[in-house]
């Protein structure tokens, strides 16, 4: 029995039988069937799948903003708001001269810290590998972490990018935009932050609405008058 996690969509048969179904599957004679679009993990005589409704799906060059929740001898562990965790080598980190004996990983990188990554390598079968060996990659120092759906990246991001420059214009912000939604803003001025903070914000619950950039742009104006 192939035990491995897999990608799939509802009406997707994800094996067949004496197993116990649990969430987001239901049983079709001997068949376990998703319900959902998620990822199937079978354990022991159980098939679950982890719906990815509201999570990033990885795509390979995309850019993402991930935190070190662990590491091992040669890599960092981090999450980037997936059902799937973002592995990043040692040796992408410390170059080609780096020594599992020799070098300890939290010099470099500790659990909390915030850093910019590229996913490198990614199938669905298996977690991303993801690298920072690009420029305005790697540890992130300062800034305000917020946190969005990542169906509203594209909104934020804005047609020709609009709506973010509208923001970081309005504000002297700089704005990382994580393609799995999570955004670091930065400031000098604590004034500038708080504005850019609540437009991100706004975006991410009005979307939906038309004519979205004049209207965080008027919120922007209006908020630096009072």
């Amino acid at each position: 029995m192939d035990n491995r996690r897999k990608y799939v969509i509802p009406g997707d048969v994800i094996t067949t039988g004496p197993f116990r179904p649990e969430q987001n599957v239901i049983l079709d004679g001997n068949k376990i069937i998703s319900t959902t679009i998620g990822v199937s993990e079978i354990y022991d005589d159980s098939v679950k799948v982890i719906s990815l409704t509201g999570k990033y799906i990885p795509k390979i060059n995309d850019l993402v903003i991930g935190k070190v929740i662990s590491h091992t001898s040669l890599s960092w562990e981090l999450d980037i708001n997936s059902c799937y965790v973002g592995f990043l080598p040692a040796q992408d980190v410390f170059g080609r001269d780096f020594s599992a004996h020799a070098d300890e990983l939290t010099s470099k990188l500790k659990s909390g810290d915030l850093v910019a990554a590229r996913i490198a390598n990614f199938d669905r079968t298996r977690d991303p590998l993801v690298t920072i060996a690009d420029r305005d990659l790697g540890k992130i120092d300062s800034g305000d972490l917020i946190k969005i759906s990542p169906s509203k990246v594209p909104r934020l991001i804005g047609k020709r990018g609009t709506m973010i420059q509208t923001i970081e214009t309005a504000t002297n912000a700089v704005i990382t935009i994580g393609q799995n939604g999570w955004v670091v803003v930065s400031c000098d001025n604590p004034e500038g932050l708080l504005k850019a903070k609540k437009a991100i914000e706004m975006v991410n619950e009005q979307a939906h609405v038309a004519n979205l950039t004049d209207q965080v742009k008027e919120m922007l104006e209006s908020k630096g008058e009072s």
